[in-house]
């Protein structure tokens, strides 16, 4: 995909377009983009924490675990706590 398809996406999803949402959190997973993850999810995206949780997970990145964990991510403390065999904190 182009920089221009992918902007045109962006502009797409930023717009409402849900498709648009998950084809962004799609290309995102498959180049393992953390920042554009971190932004759809701030955009408000549900469906891309799974795939932050998904990703983090497979590259054992316990600092994004981590900050998803802070941030109220059940299933990010899971894994975290499998990984690290801590706890997860119930809050």
């Amino acid at each position: 995909m182009s920089d221009f398809d992918l902007e045109a996406l962006r502009e797409q999803a930023a717009r409402g377009d849900t498709d648009a949402v998950g084809q962004l959190i799609e290309l995102a997973a498959e180049r393992e983009d953390f920042e554009e993850l971190r932004r759809l999810a701030d955009g408000g995206s549900g469906d891309v924490a799974d795939q932050l949780v998904e990703l983090a997970a497979e590259k054992s990145d316990l600092d994004e675990l981590r900050r998803l964990a802070a941030n109220g991510n059940s299933d990010a403390a899971d894994v975290l706590a499998e990984l690290t065999d801590e706890e997860p904190d119930d809050e």
